[in-house]
């Protein structure tokens, strides 16, 4: 225990050369080493020992190894079969974690932690995550199989960005819908590329999901909300009025049904969906319910 932390730049760098390591492209491997960097991840998530933390690639240990001395436990999902050896030596000293050999989006992850976890802690995820998964990941986060207290995530700065992103606001569309439907959304810290090996080609972000407190107003279906916001916004430069036609028909009757509920709910028709907040999609999403255009 003797040895400075893992996220230490001469520490990675031996780590790396030891295990002859190199980032691989395919994963979108990059080594993060800026220590403070590490600890506001695990400050954003705000780890106690009354935690279960879940995260997703894990690399080399880095950030495990953060969360661990601070957390009850450790479950981290790793999918590269080469870095099991080299985490369960970096790794030695914490008792606390445990490393899964399967990718998170293939797995079934509730079955994994109620194997592994003994269900009496808050469950908080962690994860800085490769750029090429990251909607996956979100869209995995948002539908919900798990429910985590917390959910931090270090992304592509652009990304995160489009989390945050108020109504019109360029960085606004589907995916802002969606997950300030559920999460309260906040960008924690800024992180340069600098501060990884070897440096992507763009800075990233760390985003912190707290699920909203239960909402006055649902959509029906959740899935049905998701997927009329995302067909709402299939052509960002038409007007709702077109996009609706293409996420139902454009047959007499229903543009008759479309005009009847836009003027139910006072939404002019030449508007942009991205100058729409969550709670009129919800508002649209219930009303086309109720005419039953949306099932």
């Amino acid at each position: 225990m003797n040895q400075p932390a893992i996220g230490t730049r001469n520490r990675t760098l031996g780590i790396l050369n030891r295990y002859h390591l190199s980032a691989k492209k395919s994963l979108g491997q990059n080594f993060l080493d800026d220590l403070n960097v590490l600890e506001g991840i695990v400050a954003a998530a705000d780890v106690t020992e009354q935690d279960d933390v879940v995260e997703i690639g894990p690399g080399i240990g880095a950030l495990t190894e953060q969360i661990a001395q601070r957390a009850h436990q450790v479950l981290a999902f790793e999918i590269d079969q080469n870095l099991i050896p080299v985490l369960a030596e970096t790794l030695a000293d914490y008792k606390n974690v445990t490393i899964v050999n399967q990718d998170f989006l293939q797995a079934n992850v509730p079955e994994v932690l109620d194997e592994r976890l003994d269900g009496h802690h808050e469950l908080k995820a962690v994860a800085n995550l490769p750029y090429y998964i990251t909607k996956p990941i979100l869209m995995n986060f948002l539908k919900g199989q798990v429910h985590f207290a917390t959910i931090v995530l270090m992304m592509q700065k652009e990304v995160a960005s489009r989390l945050v992103a108020r109504p019109n606001s360029h960085d606004y569309g589907a995916l802002s819908v969606m997950t300030q439907y559920l999460y309260q959304v906040e960008i924690a810290l800024e992180v340069s590329k600098k501060s990884f090996i070897p440096a992507p080609k763009v800075d990233s972000a760390v985003v912190k999901l707290t699920p909203r407190p239960v909402k006055q107003e649902t959509a029906y279906s959740q899935p049905a909300f998701f997927s009329f916001v995302h067909g709402c916004f299939m052509h960002r430069r038409k007007t709702l009025w077109n996009n609706l036609q293409s996420v139902f028909d454009k047959q007499p009757a229903t543009k008759d049904t479309i005009r009847t509920v836009l003027a139910t709910v006072g939404i002019e028709p030449n508007v942009r969906p991205q100058t729409l907040g969550v709670s009129q999609f919800i508002t649209l999403t219930n009303e086309f319910h109720k005419v039953g255009l949306l099932k």
